[in-house]
């Protein structure tokens, strides 16, 4: 059993930016951040493989968030900059996992929120 725990989030003016970090029980897992909008699907954000050499981003976010790792601390992190108020959502960290898709992570945190105002 892995056990993910995210923080990070709250609350920025657009424009702005947080750094969401996942620290994780497990180690040399794919991790990837997923979010959810009130109403709406959990939609896939951006992952990282296990060396940290191979990451992969949703088309909404490329170029304005960043997914890095520290395997020493067993942590993952999502930079966020230049945020608009349409990255509003609960950010979930998962992990064991591959691709795109919800179903394709075995392990979910609770999640973390982040506000952004216009």
């Amino acid at each position: 059993q892995v056990q993910l725990v995210e923080s990070g989030g709250g609350l920025v003016q657009a424009g702005g930016s947080l750094r969401l970090s996942c620290a994780a029980s497990g180690r040399g897992l794919t991790m990837a951040w997923f979010r959810q909008a009130p109403g709406k699907e959990r939609d896939f954000v951006a992952r990282i493989n296990w060396s940290g050499g191979i990451t992969y981003y949703g088309d909404s976010v490329k170029g304005r968030f960043t997914i890095s790792r520290d395997n020493a601390k067993n942590t993952v992190y999502l930079q966020m900059n230049n945020l608009k108020p349409e990255d509003t959502a609960v950010y979930y960290c998962a992990a064991d996992g591959s691709g795109s898709s919800r179903s394709g992570y075995r392990y979910w945190g609770q999640g973390t929120q982040v506000t952004v105002s216009s």
